[in-house]
């Protein structure tokens, strides 16, 4: 059966998405965005666009919360957890974990500058 579309962009809520973006940016090493007032965009090779939009109001999703309050979180695959760590925390990140399962198979979860959930792995699952 073929799919139904093309998967072409991801979309973050947030209140500052010029910071925001600023934040994904380094740490994905991507272009500059393109900003079109509420909306800042990247170009993003893997998916398309990752975009930015301004809401007023925003309140980042609850973490942790075992109802599915955060809806969305992004997997980064990297080479070296420690070092990875190091990078996103200097950019703006925050830990909401200690690593887990410590090895071959670690993963650990930190919040992006606007409190999205989302977590560097060493192997792919």
């Amino acid at each position: 059966m073929a799919a139904v579309g093309t998967l072409t962009q991801l979309i973050r809520e947030c209140s500052d998405p010029v910071a925001l973006a600023a934040f994904w940016r380094e740490i994905l090493d991507l272009d500059e965005p393109e900003i079109d007032g509420d909306w800042v965009t990247l170009r993003w090779e893997q998916v398309g666009r990752l975009s930015f939009h301004r809401v007023e109001g925003y309140a980042p999703p609850p973490w942790p919360d075992d109802r599915g309050g955060q809806h969305l979180h992004l997997d980064l695959l990297v080479d070296d957890l420690a070092t990875s760590t190091e990078r996103v925390l200097a950019a703006g990140a925050r830990a909401l974990t200690d690593v887990i399962n410590p090895g071959p198979k670690g993963w650990r979860v930190f919040a992006d500058p606007s409190g999205h959930p989302f977590c560097l792995v060493s192997v792919p699952e």
